[in-house]
């Protein structure tokens, strides 16, 4: 005698149909190859789909979506003894070049600003070459666009220490926050965004010209500020982040709308 019930014996389990999940995450994958799980279950909860997390994990492991993690390179040695943390929008932004190339092998220099506090990126700004002059230009065009910020942190190069750049965000009223040789680690969210912009956008595209790569560079730029998903922000958008913060705590806070912008020098 087995001793269980007669409904638990007769009972046979039903077998769900999971395919319209399955290729609801199938065309997320397609749609951003280099975003995981986490991401693509958050998609489908803002869709109104009521799954369980555990189970989107184990269809995307299943259904061959993981994203290879690549391993990152050791950081060694310290970090700044006090680091400036930005409290507000428009507190520390940070900017940093990349380099690709056209299909004709033509070189394309690019720098990126960001906002460290809502981690938008402000400006994907993309040339043959970017020299000092040009830096000061389109800060000018960002400051007068989103407001001066107190501080603006940059590696060593020499486009960010050129004397008219100093002056330039001197007489702006903005600080220079400079992180030492050799630890790129310090202007971590600047280098975040290069490299999801590097993974995400540059390593998936082919770029015919200039304009091409402008084009696309700047579709990412509004995808990644109005859409991507953010983990460290909560897994929401930047820009829907900055909108909460501003809700909560005034559009007038300090340093979260324009001022005035600089003069420009001669």
């Amino acid at each position: 005698m087995a001793c269980i019930s007669r409904t638990s014996f007769s009972y046979e389990p039903e077998t769900r149909d999971d395919s319209e999940l399955i290729e609801k995450l199938k065309s997320i994958s397609k749609k951003h190859p280099r975003e995981g799980s986490r991401k693509a279950y958050m998609r489908i909860r803002r869709d109104g789909m009521v799954v369980n997390h555990k189970k989107v994990e184990r269809i995307w492991q299943d259904n061959g979506l993981s994203v290879i993690v690549k391993r990152r390179q050791r950081r060694r040695g310290k970090g700044l003894e006090t680091p400036l943390r930005a409290s507000y929008p428009n507190h520390v932004w940070a900017y940093d070049f990349m380099e690709d190339s056209c299909c004709n092998g033509r070189k394309l220099r690019i720098l990126n600003v960001v906002d460290e506090f809502t981690r938008e990126c402000i400006e994907t700004y993309i040339d043959y070459s970017i020299n000092s002059e040009k830096v000061i230009e389109i800060l000018e065009f960002l400051f007068m666009i989103h407001g001066r910020p107190s501080f603006i942190r940059s590696d060593n190069g020499p486009e960010f220490i050129a004397c008219k750049v100093q002056k330039w965000l001197k007489d702006a009223g903005t600080k220079t926050a400079y992180i030492e040789p050799g630890k790129p680690w310090q202007n971590g969210i600047n280098e975040s965004y290069n490299s999801r912009f590097r993974d995400e956008c540059l390593n998936m595209e082919m770029f015919y010209g200039l304009s091409d790569s402008r084009v696309v560079a700047e579709d990412y730029r509004l995808y990644y500020n109005k859409e991507r998903f953010h983990g460290g922000l909560g897994y929401i958008s930047p820009g829907e982040f900055k909108g909460n913060w501003l809700s909560q705590n005034g559009s007038l806070a300090s340093g979260a709308l324009p001022q005035t912008p600089p003069t420009k020098t001669s």
